[in-house]
């Protein structure tokens, strides 16, 4: 019986693999058979991720290189210097988070945000899949076709709750919120999937997106409560949740699925 899900000979290129999800979407490409390209701007982050991967599951599993998605030189000559390149996962995202140290900063809020902050915010997710998508979709094309999987979030699909981020005695004009930038890139990447999925369409390539919600990264505990309490499911995603989607939507499971934003958030944007 043919298995749907085997990504043996395929090689995925994954942008922002420094992160927290990066290296994850990682491991379920390799645990299927693959092979996959770790890119960063920080590149110590995604070095130290491929050492651990190929002790993990064999040598050569993982290379890690330098990519700075928000310059075209940068992803072009990473385009170059790569061979076939089957499947491309734009992870890569400018998003505050809330943590127990630090958090989101004042200069978030709509009325007080700067041209360079709105920038930056556009330029690491759009921009930078807008980027990639068209270095690495040439090179699948010349290859006869391959997979895009643009990573958005259920903060692309509904609006961010600003309760959750609220801070007690603090006066409304002072409160931190989730960015604007945050949730217009993670909109409009799903506007580029659909666009992507039937501009190439008969040239067999395939590209969706995959709508994560909140991951549990040692959160602060008033904050989980908040916003696991907005949740059908009453809890924040694992870190490891998400690997079977990222398998399905990469692999031949999901062959004549194109263009779709596949959202796995906790039941949070069915409320």
């Amino acid at each position: 019986m043919s298995n749907f899900f085997d990504l043996t000979g395929k090689t995925a290129l994954i942008t922002g693999a420094g992160g927290l999800l990066g290296p994850k979407h990682a491991e379920a490409i390799i645990e299927y058979g693959g092979k996959v390209i770790l890119t960063d701007h920080h590149l110590d982050r995604v070095e130290e991720k491929s050492r651990y991967l190929n002790e993990k599951y064999g040598e050569g599993s993982s290379v890690a290189l330098y990519m700075n998605v928000t310059d075209p030189a940068s992803v072009n000559a990473v385009a170059d210097k790569c061979g076939q390149v089957d499947i491309l996962i734009n992870n890569a995202a400018k998003d505050p988070k809330v943590k127990k140290d630090s958090g989101l900063t004042v200069e978030s809020r709509f009325e007080t945000m700067t041209p360079e902050y709105w920038n930056e915010g556009i330029d690491a997710v759009l921009n930078g899949a807008f980027y990639c998508s068209q270095a690495f979709g040439k090179k699948m094309l010349e290859s006869g076709g391959g997979v895009i999987l643009n990573i958005s979030s259920d903060l692309g699909v509904i609006a961010p709750d600003q309760r959750i981020y609220r801070k007690e005695g603090i006066p409304d004009e002072q409160q931190n919120v989730k960015p604007i930038t945050y949730s217009a890139a993670k909109w409009a990447i799903i506007g580029m999937t659909k666009y992507l999925s039937v501009y190439w369409a008969k040239k067999n390539i395939r590209v969706n997106s995959l709508s994560p919600t909140g991951v549990f990264n040692d959160h602060p505990e008033d904050f989980v409560k908040k916003l696991s309490g907005i949740i059908p499911m009453g809890r924040m995603a694992d870190i490891n949740e998400y690997k079977g989607a990222i398998v399905f939507l990469c692999s031949d499971a999901s062959s004549y699925m194109t263009g779709e934003n596949m959202v796995i958030d906790g039941g949070k944007t069915v409320w």
